[in-house]
């Protein structure tokens, strides 16, 4: 196995040359913002992001109809399951399309930047509250963690829509757990957008037809069923992003936290610095994510706070609606552990083809975590079909990790 190269964003085939010439025209001016984002992204997310994101999940808010849920409460979607069902079959389309067998590629979080040692350390002390699944008693897992690209295609990074993805593996983690393929481990998954590109799994399916055409703006702009204010979220955090050690990721879904409570976690860098990006606005190396991390983890550690915000508001905080951004006046961050990154080097070809053995899914989990909310659900059967296909498709077996693994 080798990695996929860097290649263009294929073009629109919507069947439509006007619309076609739109969706690449989009691309385009995505791709222009990017080269000039960093003069003025600092400003903006220091005085104008947070505002935005409130005054747009208001606005959400307002579209809802609260449905008198409780905490950890879920509700079944109507026809989930074919939602579902459409979800996969836009994923084997679009995958048979830009992948030979042999060289198949993940359907989304797909550009590996690398995968590196860790080490997550519970902290003691914390509250009877918190004291659940992981969180029980203070103890080190070690972990793979994979730092990723938006997909579903391979770009140079200063070509992508601008967000980054973090996939944590613990191993070694004790008790039953949710799906028998892998008996000791416990997945984490974020991302550097705070909210899920879709609201529900059946919005995600319309956003999975489009994405087929290669054309992913007519999800949000369309006169059928649009997403306008979805868009505004996604656009007020994509930007051009330093490092993938230097942003903080969320895991955008809810999960349990012991039975009756639910949460969700993120991962914060405790260090401020960010790394310069090369040559803008002229055109960065096509893996400059990679070499900025590379030059850190070459010479220093890297750590993250790693935080879960509890549901406190059934409707401002929902378990069936992705998109919306949990308030942190209602919850606040709390820290729970630490996710230390050792120095090491993680750039050989078969440390990078190792990423491609292991499948992540947030239900290789403790019942503890147990994912709620349709998303959550539709993940359970899209990711482990998805994942069992591209490891059909590459000849390659499934894998759990110990943790023991040596790369040359």
């Amino acid at each position: 196995m080798t990695l996929n190269p860097d290649r263009p964003i294929p073009k629109a085939n919507t069947g439509s040359a006007i619309l076609n010439a739109f969706a690449n025209l989009a691309i385009k001016l995505v791709q222009l913002e990017r080269r000039i984002d960093p003069l003025f992204r600092p400003a903006f997310d220091a005085v104008l992001r947070d505002p935005l994101a409130r005054a747009v999940t208001s606005l959400i808010n307002a579209r809802r109809h609260d449905e008198g849920l409780q905490i950890a409460e879920e509700k079944l979607l109507a026809d989930e399951e074919a939602y579902f069902d459409s979800i996969i079959s836009s994923f084997y389309a679009q995958l048979r399309g830009l992948w030979k067998p042999g060289a198949f590629e993940r359907g989304g979080n797909t550009k590996t930047h690398g995968i590196v040692r860790a080490e997550f350390t519970v902290h003691d002390g914390l509250s009877s509250q918190l004291r659940h699944g992981l969180f029980a008693e203070p103890r080190t897992y070690k972990a793979w963690v994979r730092f990723s690209g938006p997909g579903p295609y391979i770009t140079p990074d200063i070509d992508d829509v601008g967000f980054m993805s973090m996939s944590v593996k613990l191993m070694g983690v004790p008790g039953p757990k949710l799906m028998d393929e892998e008996r000791f481990t416990q997945d984490l998954l974020g991302v550097s957008v705070p909210v899920f590109v879709s609201p529900d799994a059946s919005a995600n399916a319309q956003l999975q037809v489009e994405s087929l055409k290669n054309a992913q703006i007519y999800y949000f702009v369309n006169l059928h069923r649009p997403h306008i204010l979805d868009f505004l979220m996604q656009s007020i955090y994509l930007k051009t992003q330093s490092s993938p050690l230097e942003s903080p990721y969320f895991g955008q879904v809810p999960y349990l936290l012991g039975e009756g409570q639910a949460m969700q976690y993120s991962f914060w860098p405790v260090s401020s610095k960010k790394t310069s990006i090369p040559r803008l606005p002229s055109r960065p190396p096509d893996d400059y994510l990679r070499q900025a991390m590379a030059a850190t983890l070459s010479k220093h550690e890297a750590v993250f706070d790693v935080k879960v915000q509890l549901q406190t508001d059934p409707f401002l905080m929902p378990l069936e609606n992705s998109a919306v951004l949990w308030p942190e006046e209602k919850s606040p961050y709390r820290t729970v552990a630490t996710l230390r990154i050792p120095a090491q080097s993680f750039t050989s070809q078969a440390q990078l083809d190792f990423a491609k053995q292991l499948s992540y899914n947030p239900w290789h989990s403790l019942p503890e975590h147990r994912p709620l909310g349709n998303v959550n659900r539709a993940r359970r059967r899209v990711y482990d079909t998805l994942s069992k296909f591209r490891h059909e498709m590459n000849s390659v077996a499934l894998y759990e990790p110990t943790g023991d693994e040596h790369f040359e």
